[in-house]
Order: structure tokens, then C-alpha cells, then sequence
């Protein structure tokens, strides 16, 4: 199949990807903006007031590479999942997608750009509200994009896989509020590992998102509990394993076939 031909494929599944967000967008985009406006609101202005600093920066400002990074993680994961999983039961169309010359890479990539996509419209939006309650420093702009996106792509790549298994909404969801929820919140958020037991220090370290939120804080003020090193490497280990999981899924039609 040309290159071209490819590429037209590709569009063609990222373009209803992005229609699907912009047309229904007070599902897509409003409800994270909604919900971070109320995170600032507590945990920044009303907590912050009174805990004043963590690790030598103002409470809010160190809350909001955490909430910007769960909104992206959040976002990127359903916008993946729920679509894969409408053009599975509903629309059927990812029946004539897999039976077309299409390759794989293709199909994968198609789907998980709209996702990355929303994940980082999401994480501006979210990071555009809160100058209203801090002025955030960005002490090294590029790495704040490059966690945007690599944090966006894992995300979106695990529901691509959450997409391909899931058999009802109920399969949709369960993964975002069993699993992802309590990673992410466990991820230090709202904390530093510092201010952790050590045996919660420990456990911290095997939670990935812990890695991606403190590589995308280290953006912003330029220090972390991790190495940005770590965080990178991390980050690619798991862009990799679901990667090939995804491949792996797509090609053998686990999930898939009914």
C-alpha cells in the first residue's frame, strides 16, 4: 500500500477523532476545566494558605504541574478508550479498518494522535486557568512539552489497550477508577516523597506516574525527587511495552473478534 495511501488512512481516523472532541466538547474539554477550577479553588488557595510551602516553593505552585498532569493523563486515557471501543460496538467502522490494507502502525497511530491531541489541548487549558490563581514559573519550557507529550502518548497507548478488551462501558471505566485513579493520586499530586514514611518512599518508586509527574514538575521549577533522567527513561520504557502490546493485540485480533 503507498505511502500516500497511508496517509490518507491516517487522517481519515485521526480526523473523526478531532471532530469527535471539538462537536461534543463540553464532554471532551469543559468537565476537566470545571474540576480543576475547584482543585485550585481547595487544595491550592484554601489548603495552601495554610501549609504554607513545600520544598521551598508556595504550596500552589507545586500543585500545579500535578493537576495539569492529571488532566492530561485523564483525558488522553478515555478520549482513546471510548473511541476505539464506539467504532468496535457501535459504529462498526473498525471492522472495514482491519479487513483495509491498513497497516497496524497506522491504525495505532491514528487512533492514539487524537488522544495525545486532547490530552495536550486538556493540559493547557487546565494550566490557563490556574494563572488565575498563581503565576507558574516555567524554568525549562521544552521538558514541560516534552512530558505533555510523552505523557499524553503512554496514556493514550493504555486506552488503545483498554479500548480493544473492553466489552461494555462498564469495561471502560473500571481500569480509570480502580487503577488510574489511585496511581495517579498516589503519584504525588497533592505531595512530596519527602513527606512520606520510608516504606511509602519505597513503594512510590513503582508507581509510574510518580516518574511522569515529577519530570513534568521539574519543568516548571526546575527540581524534583527523581532525576529527569529517570523520569525519561521510564516513560519511554512504558511507550515501548504498550506499544508492542497494542501491536501484538491488533494483529492477533485479541479483543477484536466476535
Amino acid at each position: 500500500m503507498a505511502i500516500d495511501t497511508q496517509l490518507v488512512s491516517f487522517y481519515t481516523i485521526l480526523r473523526k477523532g478531532v471532530v469527535r472532541i471539538m462537536r461534543i466538547w463540553p464532554q471532551t474539554l469543559l468537565p476537566s476545566v470545571v474540576t480543576s477550577v475547584l482543585y485550585f479553588a481547595v487544595f491550592g488557595s484554601i489548603l495552601g494558605s495554610r501549609i504554607g510551602q513545600l520544598d521551598g516553593v508556595p504550596y500552589i505552585l507545586f500543585v500545579v504541574p500535578g493537576l495539569v498532569m492529571l488532566a492530561v493523563i485523564t483525558n488522553s486515557y478515555m478520549d482513546v478508550a471510548t473511541t476505539f471501543f464506539v467504532s468496535k460496538f457501535f459504529s462498526r467502522n473498525i471492522d472495514e479498518i482491519l479487513v483495509s490494507p491498513t497497516r497496524t502502525s497506522v491504525i495505532i497511530a491514528g487512533f492514539i494522535a487524537s488522544g495525545i491531541i486532547r490530552g495536550m489541548w486538556v493540559g493547557g487549558l487546565v494550566l490557563i486557568v490556574s494563572l488565575f490563581f498563581a503565576l507558574p514559573s516555567i524554568a525549562h519550557p521544552l521538558v514541560v512539552l516534552l512530558f505533555l507529550f510523552l505523557s499524553s502518548l503512554v496514556f493514550a497507548l493504555g486506552g488503545l489497550i483498554n479500548g480493544i478488551y473492553a466489552k461494555s462501558f462498564d469495561g471502560i471505566s473500571i481500569v480509570p477508577t480502580f487503577v488510574l485513579t489511585p496511581l495517579v493520586y498516589l503519584g504525588g499530586v497533592f505531595y512530596s516523597i519527602h513527606s512520606l514514611p520510608p516504606l511509602w518512599q519505597t513503594v512510590s518508586l513503582f508507581n509510574p506516574v510518580f516518574y511522569l509527574i515529577n519530570g513534568f514538575r521539574y519543568g516548571f521549577l526546575g527540581a524534583s525527587d527523581v532525576s529527569l533522567l529517570t523520569s525519561v527513561l521510564v516513560l519511554l520504557a512504558l511507550t515501548l511495552v504498550l506499544l508492542g502490546a497494542n501491536v501484538y493485540f491488533i494483529k492477533k485480533g485479541l479483543g477484536l473478534k466476535q
